[in-house]
């Protein structure tokens, strides 16, 4: 895939979310960076790795909620009647060396909301 979009000189990737690619955030960050295409991951290990950028919900935050929901219904509630609730905590984090290799400038205000850069 990578070899492809490099071949297609394709301004980017945005690698969706799926439980095939779950596991793997590290490797499609090395692959990523190996490659010279900047891309996209939702976890934070891909831009550990390499990657470009990550940027998606926190998956501390939804293991929280998983947490909360389990402590009410071992106090008793039915969890037919608890409410739907999505994790709203997004993190962002950028590898500045992988922008600099690949030429990219990331704007100050961009790089001031990142959760974390990696130098």
């Amino acid at each position: 895939m990578f070899e492809k979009v490099a071949e297609l000189k394709a301004g980017g990737l945005v690698i969706c979310p799926d439980p095939l690619f779950s596991g793997l955030s590290e490797q499609l960050g090395a692959l990523s960076a190996r490659r010279r295409v900047p891309a996209v991951y939702k976890q934070r290990e891909f831009a550990a790795a390499g990657g470009l950028l990550s940027y998606g919900t926190s998956l501390a935050e939804a293991y929280r909620l998983v947490g909360l929901y389990t402590a009410r219904v071992l106090k008793g509630e039915r969890p037919a009647e608890l409410p739907v609730q999505l994790a709203t905590k997004i993190e962002l984090y950028i590898n500045l060396k992988t922008a600099k290799a690949l030429g990219i400038t990331i704007p100050l205000p961009l790089s001031g909301r990142a959760d974390e850069l990696f130098e």
